[in-house]
């Protein structure tokens, strides 16, 4: 996945730091990103939902809001209502490089900033929100101990998320003076609202109210054990799926059609996860799946091995040729399935000091439906006569470039 730096002016005149995230085939459309509160365009979730974002056509783009991040400027001295601006100005950097927003995304704060940026972004077909409180105010409790010392002095320091943050008056007066009932009532986009129960930072109660202000359409889906900052790497891919996989019925997500007899695309693998070996494996923006090892070598099991991918191809692809050649010749087959299993695993495999060994596939086809046995015995040769099966057989060759 492609990552530029990118950078525009934010509302104070400072530049502000993001991230755009490019799908590696077609572009079909792009998101903006709002950050939690004191948060990051670089915590680990929004790298993955992203990622995950992108492997699906959708560019991201990511930034911190002034005094955050990389961004310049002082948080101090910012609002929920300068969070806004920032958010208007990051879409209008993104449509003079023709790439408007048509998604729009928040987590915790970002989610209350977008429902309240969507209706001066006329880009924006969908909104999709992530722990968001329905009033904004309810960020204050996370420093409440502070508030009659920001009251006194103007601004004070408090500790957030393990790390140093100066709250200026102008952020409290701004969230106690917003509210979204009226933004969320007239969005006039679709809405997906993502939240977990037990939120110790936002209570699910908030995706309650904010469900109620809208209009159809609109979606909620729980988060189950998900944490506030989406911190599990199974939690963050979950809802980057989920995200894909609903924006999908909103934003035109259609590749440009090949050109006729062009060859099958690329498949593209990339590494997921740096400590372990899970990988997002992407054929087109319309095919995902994850690959990965078994916990025992060293991986998390959250995909199929390489091996169990070789495998599926095989059964896959001697399933397709029976059900071509019964269909052709009118049989009746009613059903297909086929088992398959490598006698060898791919830590054995890749280590050059183990012996060598033999490849076998097991293969087990079962037949149903009222068939004769030669009928039975022609589709068990045709079986042998897959694609998949033929390029196993005999032997290919694998050239490696470096991209």
């Amino acid at each position: 996945m492609p990552t530029e730096r990118f950078t525009f002016t934010g509302h104070s005149g400072h530049t502000l730091a993001a991230r755009l995230d490019l799908p590696e085939g077609p572009h079909l459309a792009t998101a903006l990103f709002a950050h939690c509160f004191t948060c990051s365009k670089d915590i680990p979730a929004v790298r993955r939902i992203a990622a995950r974002l992108a492997g699906a056509g959708i560019a991201v783009l990511r930034f911190d809001f002034t005094g955050l991040g990389h961004s310049e400027g002082e948080f101090a001295n910012t609002s929920f209502t300068s969070n806004i601006e920032d958010l208007h100005l990051a879409a209008k950097a993104l449509a003079n490089r023709d790439m408007a927003p048509s998604l729009l995304i928040g987590h915790s704060l970002g989610g209350a900033a977008v429902l309240a940026a969507a209706k001066q972004i006329d880009s924006a077909k969908a909104i999709v929100t992530i722990g968001a409180p329905s009033d904004p105010e309810h960020v204050t409790h996370n420093f409440d101990a502070a508030l009659d010392r920001i009251e006194a002095e103007g601004r004070a320091e408090v500790c957030l998320g393990g790390r140093p943050v100066t709250i200026g008056q102008d952020f409290v007066e701004s969230v106690r003076a917003e509210t979204l009932k009226d933004d969320i009532a007239h969005l006039h986009r679709a809405l997906l609202i993502l939240h977990a129960p037990r939120d110790e930072i936002v209570g699910i109660e908030n995706a309650a109210e904010i469900f109620t202000a809208a209009k159809h359409p609109k979606s909620f889906v729980t988060l189950d054990e998900t944490d506030h900052l989406i911190s599990n790497a199974s939690d963050a891919e979950y809802t980057a799926g989920v995200i894909a996989a609903w924006a999908s019925r909103y934003l035109d997500l259609t590749p440009p059609a090949p050109p006729p007899g062009a060859p099958e695309g690329i498949v593209r693998v990339s590494e997921a996860d740096p400590k372990g070996f899970l990988q997002d494996v992407n054929a087109g923006p319309d095919h995902h799946v994850l690959a990965d090892e078994p916990e025992a070598y060293g991986g998390t099991d959250r995909g199929m091995s390489p091996y169990g991918f070789l495998s599926a191809g095989l059964g896959a692809c001697t399933s397709m040729t029976i059900r071509m050649y019964a269909r052709r010749k009118g049989w009746p087959l009613h059903h297909v399935s086929v088992d398959v299993n490598h006698d060898k695993v791919h830590a054995q495999d890749a280590d050059s000091r183990s012996d060598a060994k033999a490849d076998t596939f097991t293969r087990v086809v079962r037949l149903e439906g009222d068939l004769s046995d030669d009928q039975r015995a022609r589709l068990m040769e045709i079986a042998d006569k897959c694609p998949v099966h033929r390029t196993l057989e005999r032997s290919s060759t694998v050239v490696t470039e470096e991209g």
